[in-house]
């Protein structure tokens, strides 16, 4: 991503992408590719952007800065939930990320964390939630309904989900899928999976 697509900094969405909900360590599934970005971006281009730590919901910002002393990561303080919460993340950054389209943003929820990257014109990267059954316990109950609505009616077979992926906006530097590959093989192992 760095090389092929101009990419500068890598944000996370943290519950269900790195941990597991309402967890401040990161998950030994996301272990990996965490540490991945980490190696190639830095810890200062590396960032979570929540939607519980770090905003006006984490008094103090405890939660906050917990995950950071847990996991090494910055977590960037923000007023407005994502789709919102573009300047507190460019400021996160400062001039070393001259335009959101250096910026990949990964996470699990297409209408908060993949809405706001696509919005700003960032390389966006869907995962599937890293939690389920009673590991996923803690997930908050709606956005769980949600995602699954989302996941279902937006990728799937169907005249709306192949409508709208038809329409999908094209990153200002990624050339697609052959020279920079993003999907990842969902029966890879892995020790096959591909690094950041």
């Amino acid at each position: 991503m760095k090389s092929h697509c101009g990419i500068r900094a890598v944000v996370f969405d943290k519950d269900n992408t790195l941990t597991a909900p309402y967890e401040n360590y990161t998950h030994r599934n996301a272990s990996r590719g965490l540490k991945s970005a980490l190696d190639t971006f830095g810890p200062s281009h590396v960032a979570i952007l929540s939607n519980s730590a770090g905003t006006l919901d984490d008094p103090g910002y405890e939660d906050a800065i917990r995950i950071e002393q847990e996991m090494g990561i910055q977590v960037i303080r923000h007023n407005e939930k994502k789709p919102g919460g573009l300047d507190e993340m460019m400021q996160h950054f400062g001039d070393d990320v001259e335009s959101p389209s250096q910026i990949c943003m990964v996470g699990d929820r297409l209408l908060t964390d993949i809405v706001f990257g696509n919005l700003y014109g960032m390389l966006t990267v869907h995962c599937l939630p890293l939690c389920s059954g009673k590991e996923n316990a803690k997930d908050n109950k709606i956005a769980k309904v949600v995602r699954t609505v989302e996941n279902k009616g937006l990728y799937g077979n169907w005249f709306c989900g192949r409508m709208i992926r038809s329409r999908t906006l094209h990153h200002a530097v990624w050339e697609g899928e052959e020279k920079c590959p993003l999907v990842l093989d969902k029966l890879a192992t892995h020790e096959e999976q591909i690094d950041i």
